[in-house]
């Protein structure tokens, strides 16, 4: 079959053996696969977890239709339309785990719509709900909402009854956008003024909750704008992953800092959110309320240049290969 690897002089579209499943795993016929920054870095030559490195077959996240499933799956069966996570999906087929499988809720949703949400959805619904502890009534910030998984932060906020959501981007054009997909206000986070909206807007209390994907550079900005007993979770550092850090304001603001990653989760943990996904968010998904607009979809030969256009930095939503 048909699939995108990382090869010596960079990526290549090349044969591969088809995967089989076992017996605690789905085998999905491609159809679109999202990208995400973690395939950037793969294909910049990093690892991301134990993944990377010559040979490994790019592709976090997918849709498609079951072709198979291991005698251990029960949630999903041949001919249904799953969306997934996993690794190596830029492929015609792929396998996942059955907790990682999720139907694609009715008839009307598309694949090329499908391959936007999974990593969006099980990220975002870790951050505000399971780690970020958000109550209905309180105010919660995105770092970074214009990115894929950001436009969802915000939208999970507001499904889940946040009162206000804030939410930031450097680039004026996509900051636009902001109030489309979720946000009551948008900030530029490059502006230091950014706080004292902030607090302005809080009665000078700060937010309940700031969902991080940035860090480094607005790392103890991010303090100042935290009420105390706020929360921060940390999901990014595409700002820088080392800073400065004022321990006397964390201290002061008690604020609960929190970081998360899927890199050191087990299965069991990851089925535990994906189920979380599903049963806090299953109806929003289906009748379209949680969305991520689609800003180019690429065939999968053209992987190479579509992840040159993500690096570049210039969309606004999520970008989709299509198998």
């Amino acid at each position: 079959m048909k699939a995108v690897v990382i090869g010596e002089n960079g990526l290549e579209v090349t044969d591969v053996a088809k995967p089989e499943p076992k017996a605690n795993e789905v085998l999905t016929k491609v159809a679109t696969c999202g990208l995400n920054r973690a395939d950037v870095l793969m294909a910049g030559g990093a690892f991301h977890g134990a993944q990377g490195g010559s040979g490994t077959v790019m592709g976090m996240e997918w849709a498609g239709e079951v072709e198979a499933v291991g005698s251990d799956v029960t949630n999903v069966a041949p001919g249904d339309r799953v969306m997934c996570t996993g690794t190596a999906g830029y492929a015609e087929y792929a396998v996942s785990d059955y907790g990682r499988t999720m139907r694609i809720p009715g008839n009307n949703m598309s694949y090329e719509q499908a391959a936007t949400l999974p990593i969006a959805l099980h990220t975002m619904h870790n951050a505000v709900v399971t780690q970020g502890r958000l109550q209905k009534g309180e105010s919660v910030l995105i770092q970074g909402a214009s990115s894929g998984v950001g436009l969802m932060a915000m939208q999970i906020a507001k499904h889940m009854g946040a009162a206000k959501v804030f939410g930031t981007s450097t680039n004026d054009g996509r900051r636009a956008k902001l109030t489309e997909h979720g946000a009551d206000m948008a900030l530029d986070s490059s502006d230091p003024a950014w706080v004292d909206a902030v607090l302005e807007a809080t009665g000078d209390e700060g937010v309940d909750l700031i969902v991080d994907q940035v860090s480094g550079s607005v790392a103890n900005q991010n303090l100042a704008a935290t009420k105390v007993l706020g929360r921060i979770v940390n999901v990014g550092r595409l700002g820088g992953g080392v800073a400065e850090f004022n321990f006397d304001l964390h201290a002061l603001r008690r604020i609960d800092y929190i970081g998360v990653t899927f890199r050191t989760r087990s299965i069991d943990e990851i089925r535990d959110i994906v189920a979380g996904v599903e049963r806090d968010l299953g109806p929003a998904i289906a009748d379209g309320t949680l969305s991520i607009p689609i800003d180019r979809t690429f065939p999968l030969d053209e992987a190479p240049a579509a992840l040159d256009y993500m690096a570049a930095n210039n969309h606004f939503g999520k970008l989709v290969l299509q198998s």
